[in-house]
């Protein structure tokens, strides 16, 4: 290339931020690449850790920074949040002019950066498109943002599917497979008694490391949270690792379940509002389960050989492996698919590391796509209509 391709990669909270790491390392290092940082999101909030240490700590320069202002978790305070973020991201990409935007997933404060990039007539990247969480708003907003994007790079065949029956020229969707493999196959292993012993985290039993998010589609969130605690005292033994709450309406009530059941059980619970990537990946990999519904659970335990309980509608409609076991949000049911985790016939599936969503080195096809894919008259879209072959 005879000049450097201006690239505005946008990250919102630490949990994508460890699925982008790898990219964003590639592309900041790259000379054809110009790597331009936008951080937005729970990574500026001190009430979710401020995450925008890490990515400090990591030596990324950090082109603009969005500030949500983030505050109630009610519909009126996230509809306030997109707001500023749309204006916010609409000032960055003014000032960065980048040649293209990247997105992932299905965040409301994505679904800002890429109405400010569409109005600012940006070509636009997204990952992770194509996918179902059933239970979430988050659906709708991945959605839009398939329909906002330019190029589409998904984690597997069925996704790459659904995304050009929505309409999207087969030429610009590509299945890449899942980011977040990277993170656990290539991520610096950190001694887990290191870490449980900073949290203050003792004993030997089965340690369990706990995500638990809000359904938004529903109003469940305080009698959901008290299902999953109560489950959990029926493993006296077990160290537990809670990891922090999205921003999502209704997250302080999970948060401060979770906080009154650590209070009860010190020595061998312990709430992080952000894990860091590598503390999370070691976790992970050291864990006897993962429970609760977290996307991570879904796309990341598997690779790592650790068993997921999977709790309610919120990834509903996401493709499974074989180590997932789905659960309704019930005291006995969740319980149940616990002990089912533990057992050894489950170990042994896990082991096998099976999953639908690829073999890792998403990254670096993303990075090498980004580069080298044309620009020009991307703007105008055209609708494909199915029947041709894809």
């Amino acid at each position: 290339m005879t000049a450097e391709r201006r690239i505005a990669v946008v990250t919102g909270s630490r949990a994508e931020y460890g699925l982008l790491h790898r990219l964003i390392g590639l592309l900041h290092r790259n000379p054809a690449a110009a790597l331009q940082l936008v951080v937005t999101g729970t990574h500026l909030s001190p009430a979710h850790g401020l995450t925008v240490r890490e990515i400090e700590e990591d030596g990324f320069p950090i082109a603009a920074k969005v500030d949500l202002e983030l505050g109630a978790d009610d519909a009126v305070g996230i509809a306030a949040a997109m707001g500023r973020g749309l204006a916010g991201f609409g000032a960055a990409f003014a000032q960065l002019r980048p040649d293209l935007v990247v997105v992932l997933g299905d965040r409301f404060e994505m679904l800002a950066a890429a109405e400010a990039a569409m109005l600012a007539r940006l070509p636009i990247a997204h990952i992770h498109g194509g996918e179902a969480s059933e239970g979430q708003i988050d659906e709708a907003i991945r959605h839009a943002l398939t329909k906002m994007a330019h190029f589409h790079f998904v984690a597997a065949d069925p996704y790459r599917r659904r995304v050009i029956q929505m309409g999207e020229e087969p030429a610009r969707v590509f299945n890449v497979g899942a980011p977040g493999l990277d993170l656990l196959l290539e991520e610096e292993e950190v001694a887990p008694e290191r870490i449980l012993g900073t949290l203050g985290i003792e004993g030997e039993g089965p340690l369990f490391l706990v995500t638990y998010h809000p359904v938004t589609l529903e109003e469940r969130a305080e009698r959901d949270a008290e299902a999953l605690t109560c489950a959990l005292d029926a493993f006296p033994e077990a160290r537990i690792v809670f990891t922090g709450v999205n921003a999502d309406t209704s997250g302080y009530e999970i948060e401060a379940a979770l906080q009154a059941y650590v209070a009860r059980h010190p020595g061998r619970a312990a709430l992080v509002t952000s894990l860091g990537r590598k503390r999370y990946a070691s976790v992970l990999r050291a864990a006897d389960a993962v429970i609760g519904n977290s996307s991570s659970g879904i796309i990341e335990a598997p690779i790592a050989g650790t068993p997921t309980v999977n709790i309610g509608p919120r990834q509903q409609g996401r493709l499974r492996a074989p180590s997932v076991i789905d659960c309704n949000a019930e005291t006995p049911t969740i319980r149940d698919a616990i002990a089912r985790a533990l057992s050894g016939e489950m170990r042994s599936i896990a082991a096998r590391k099976e999953t639908p969503y690829g073999a890792g080195g998403a990254s670096q096809r993303i990075h090498d796509l980004l580069l080298s894919l044309p620009l020009e008259g991307v703007l105008m879209k055209r609708f494909y209509e199915m029947g041709a072959s894809a």
